[in-house]
């Protein structure tokens, strides 16, 4: 098996949907409204997202990256602007996910390091419960700071974590893109 994590274009769309449900059918089918997990049009929605997101015109507004395993797209990942003004972040991790058959290959770590800097203060809402993802983010320097919200768009109850950016790696900033 070999893995690469690449910059996310426009011809990864159909791919970067299907894993972004499938990996959401995998993990929150139970969590989430079947409903919503169930709706036929939730693939063409999220292609739409995508296409929407790969095509933006300040191409550094939104950073995404896929990985791939054997010419075969298995996570993806989006970071891009805080959600409000005046928010605890400099940059926003939106999105993270890999097919569960990948978990443990180190694919996540690649995704999460190709679209976030560490020089930078980056937040997350992750699901609670997740206790997977949350062990992710907290070996990765994120930490719940006590803001909790119900997602508007699928009900699921989520927790904020944030990453302080380091007084040294901001000396060291580097651009956020993908490798």
């Amino acid at each position: 098996m070999t893995l690469a994590v690449r910059p996310a274009v426009i011809a990864d769309v159909a791919g970067m949907a299907r894993v972004h449900v499938d990996s959401w059918e995998e993990t929150y089918r139970g969590i989430m409204p079947d409903e919503l997990l169930d709706a036929r049009d939730l693939v063409v929605r999220r292609r739409q997202m995508w296409t929407q997101i790969l095509a933006e015109a300040a191409p550094q507004k939104y950073v995404s990256a896929v990985a791939e395993s054997d010419g075969d797209i298995v996570g993806i990942a989006m970071s891009g602007p805080p959600e409000t003004d005046g928010s605890v972040e400099d940059r926003h991790l939106y999105v993270l996910y890999a097919y569960r058959s990948m978990h443990g290959t180190g694919v996540g770590q690649d995704l999460l390091d190709a679209v976030v800097d560490p020089s930078v203060t980056t937040a997350l809402w992750v699901a609670d419960p997740n206790p997977r993802a949350q062990a992710f983010y907290a070996k990765n320097g994120f930490v719940a700071d006590g803001t909790v919200k119900t997602d508007e768009y699928d009900g699921v109850r989520e927790v904020r974590m944030v990453r302080e950016a380091r007084a040294e790696d901001r000396a060291t900033r580097r651009p956020v893109r993908p490798r």
